[in-house]
């Protein structure tokens, strides 16, 4: 028998005890897109591609982003569920893409953990090492550290959950708008709008148009996580229109934040040589600038890196627990994804679950390979993986609007979700390592990024076999993919979606 306070209840049980507000909602998507890690790692990932061109890789993100943004935004306020983007795609699409989109989703969150804290335990490392001479190759012990505290953080429930995201995300917002300020005054006449263009991308196989691609499979990476307030529908006031702003206002605040900060430090280090930038500690990085022009103001930078992978991991484990609670609860998942804590009303079994997943994968490709290389191999396949789900919600939100038969916009339902899977396939494709007859511009990536293709599709085939089995075993769960969200549907809606 479970211990008081720790034991659990019977799949069925919802969130809503500790329901919260506008400002935590819109804090797990900024945390999700961990804006200190991606400005200092995510982002500079790209810069071997895109060199000095990378504040036009950052654009083209941001605004593959906002246009799906936008169409994840109508569907939110339509469909406020713990199944986010799942329900979307079931009720837009049909079921079995739903079901699709959760498998691909919980995996999704399952690696933004292993992901940023690969970052937090190379650059921990790298930093002791040249303050105090402490191993570089000392990265695990603060990765798994930094594992152990979120979790202790989410199974105490979305309000520590979301206050702690809330904390960290405004200290490393301060601290990069601040010292971004700085490089742009220091660069005086340097400054430049040339970096907006193909001007400074690196010779060979990446130059031009080719390399800016290419770096934006890196500055995706950076603005992935917008949508992530959508599986806190369940825990929010007045979801409908939180969810909505939340995500909005992410994509937009934090992608603006991007290019910006980009923008400074490449006019700043030098966009001629923007190519030899890095994402670890050394002289050619965010903590080195630092360190040479504002003194001890790195240590600022630095624990604002530390701060945003704990923040960004605590929102990947929210994104993932929720969304495999839900579909625990209607059986789509082992209904064990479903129990919750009585005391904290969490999904602690979701939680234990992928910290265990989350830490395998982590350990596996760090030591495999090296910890920034394991870390851009995860950032890869996140791309691959939700930019792949970001298409297909796309497409759902065409199909769900045109479907209900009221209210259609062609603006906001078929344009601006087209615009969104126009903007974004050029990155997908890089990433996933595809090339595409006639468009010579993109350019897949080499290995062992390129690695990250094959396993993503391993990991779809999975599920759709896993599908076709519960599809033969339980057809009727599939269905209920479609309708997890909060408000009771009128008998026609339901009994439409479920083809009765």
């Amino acid at each position: 028998m479970a211990s008081k306070g720790s034991s659990t209840t019977a799949a069925g049980q919802g969130l809503r005890r500790n329901a919260v507000g506008l400002r935590e909602v819109l804090f797990q998507s900024i945390t999700d897109m961990a804006p200190g890690a991606a400005i200092a790692a995510s982002i500079p990932a790209g810069v071997a591609f895109a060199g000095g061109a990378l504040p036009l890789a950052v654009l083209f993100a941001l605004v593959a982003s906002l246009f799906t943004a936008w169409t994840i935004s109508q569907l939110a306020k339509e469909i406020p569920a713990a199944g986010s983007l799942a329900t979307y795609a079931a009720r837009g699409l049909h079921p079995a893409a739903g079901f699709l989109v959760a498998w691909a989703y919980v995996m999704v969150g399952w690696l933004i953990a292993p992901l940023v804290l690969l970052q937090l335990g190379f650059t921990t490392a790298a930093t002791l090492n040249t303050e105090f001479g402490w191993p570089a190759n000392l990265w695990w012990p603060w990765a798994i550290l930094g594992m152990l505290i979120v979790f202790a953080v989410g199974y105490f429930g979305i309000r520590t959950s979301a206050r702690m995201g809330t904390i960290l995300g405004v200290f490393e917002i301060a601290v990069f708008t601040v010292m971004a300020v700085l490089l742009v005054i220091h660069a005086g006449g340097h400054n430049t709008a040339s970096v907006f263009t193909t001007k400074y991308t690196p010779p060979g196989q990446f130059h031009g148009l080719s390399g800016v691609i290419a770096g934006s499979v890196f500055t995706t990476l950076a603005v992935l996580g917008f949508e992530s307030a959508a599986p806190l529908a369940e825990e929010a006031r007045n979801p409908r229109r939180t969810v909505q702003l939340a995500v909005l206002l992410s994509t937009l605040l934090i992608g603006a934040l991007y290019v910006f900060t980009t923008y400074a430090m490449d006019v700043a280090f030098g966009p001629s040589r923007f190519a030899s930038f890095t994402t670890g500690t050394g002289a050619a990085s965010w903590e080195g600038v630092a360190r040479a022009l504002y003194g001890l103001f790195w240590i600022l930078v630095f624990f604002a890196i530390i701060n945003s992978t704990l923040a960004n991991s605590n929102a990947g484990v929210n994104v993932a627990s929720r969304t495999s609670f839900a579909m625990g609860r209607i059986r789509a998942f082992p209904s064990l994804f479903a129990r919750v804590s009585e005391r904290h009303r969490s999904p602690v079994v979701a939680i234990s679950i992928g910290t265990v997943i989350s830490l395998a994968i982590m350990l596996g490709l760090g030591f495999r390979y090296s910890p920034t290389t394991a870390f851009g191999m995860i950032g890869t396949a996140l791309v691959i993986l939700l930019v792949g789900i970001y298409l297909v919600v796309d497409v759902a939100c065409i199909g769900y609007f045109a479907r209900r038969g009221h209210g259609f916009k062609l603006v906001s339902h078929l344009l601006v979700p087209i615009l969104g899977i126009a903007a974004f396939i050029p990155a997908w494709l890089a990433g996933a390592g595809i090339k595409a007859q006639g468009l010579s511009f993109i350019a897949p990536l080499t290995a062992p990024y390129s690695y990250m293709g094959p396993a993503a599709a391993i990991w779809m085939i999975l599920g759709i076999i896993y599908l076709l089995f519960l599809h033969a075993l339980a057809p009727r769960r599939v269905v209920d993919v479609g309708l997890v969200h909060l408000d009771a549907e009128p008998a026609a809606e339901s009994a439409r979606v479920t083809g009765s």
